[in-house]
């Protein structure tokens, strides 16, 4: 970077990310990514008060890549519920196993960086179980779920497939049957809601 007038939070955390890929989350610091965009480690303590409010940001970041990916299947009303609720548990399952195989030492270094950072990790869960909150409102509105409150029905969906999205189950996910037990426990649930 040329210049410190372009330095801007987005490009902080973008080098951030390379950083942490190159060192982890042990031996990265805040020099390391000030070097990476040629600029001062007072440069990024503009935009960035705290080496922690850093490890915040870049965490939030990724998490929020997420969300915004499975917000467009959750808020797609044009689409039944049902369809759109095993949709999004797919594209979640999907999400999680595509970070955790295109790039190993970045997911392992983002599941660190999760374990600090537990409000914007709380914050994240708020907002999928919001998702599927309104998926499965839709779904009682239609006449397609029964019987459950649309919030408690969306905690229980989130929780009982937390082995196909939490970072601790990683391991589980390339074993041959994770497919299977993916689709079995989905369709589980789905009968469960529509009883």
């Amino acid at each position: 970077m040329a210049a410190t007038e372009t330095l801007t939070a987005e490009r902080i955390l973008e080098a951030t990310e390379e950083v942490l890929r190159r060192h982890g989350p042990a031996k990265a610091t805040v020099v390391d990514v000030a070097r990476a965009l040629g600029v001062s480690h007072g440069s990024v303590y503009r935009h960035f008060r705290t080496k922690a409010a850093l490890r915040e940001a870049v965490t939030k970041r990724w998490l929020d890549r997420t969300s915004e990916a499975l917000g467009g299947i959750a808020d797609d009303a044009s689409r039944d519920p049902e369809s759109r609720l095993r949709d999004w548990l797919a594209a979640l399952f999907a999400a999680k196993r595509r970070k955790a195989g295109d790039d190993p030492e970045l997911f392992a270094t983002y599941s660190v960086l999760a374990g600090e950072q537990v409000q914007a990790v709380g914050e994240h869960i708020t907002e999928l179980t919001g998702q599927l909150t309104r998926i499965v409102a839709d779904g009682v509105a239609a006449g397609v779920f029964h019987g459950v409150d649309p919030a408690t029905g969306a905690r229980a969906v989130f929780q009982a497939t937390g082995r196909f999205h939490d970072p601790g189950y990683v391991a589980e996910w390339s074993t041959p049957e994770a497919d299977t037990d993916f689709e079995a426990a989905v369709d589980l649930l789905v009968r469960g809601l529509r009883a």
